[in-house]
């Protein structure tokens, strides 16, 4: 993967267990639609209505064409509905960042 997506969410405090609930929604979809989800964060310690997704890609081509895969998804667009039906997302920004090479999935050296 060269590229992640990090999408910074503003949350309603008191509906963690609903934006808990959509990430979960996004597990089968976004590798189905072409992303590699990395994951969903909810705030545990600190504030207590920021959360993260984050979701790699090839490139930029990659990323374009899994977001016209998930606006067609069956479950991606009901998952978009229950985000606007119980307007637990406050706030959403996405950010594009560059993965540096060697750092990225390396698994841990024990010995």
């Amino acid at each position: 993967m060269t590229m992640v997506c990090i999408i910074r969410y503003e949350i309603d405090p008191w509906q963690r267990e609903a934006f808990r609930q959509y990430a979960e929604n996004w597990g089968p979809v976004i590798p189905r639609c072409g992303g590699h989800l990395v994951g969903y964060f909810l705030p545990w310690q600190g504030t207590n209505y920021i959360g993260w997704g984050l979701i790699a890609f090839d490139n930029l081509a990659a990323y374009e064409t899994y977001q016209a895969r998930l606006r067609q998804d069956p479950d991606g667009v009901k998952n978009f509905a229950f985000a606007q039906e119980k307007r637990f997302i406050l706030k959403e920004e996405r950010n594009f960042i560059e993965v540096a090479d060697g750092t990225f999935n390396i698994p841990a050296h024990l010995g």
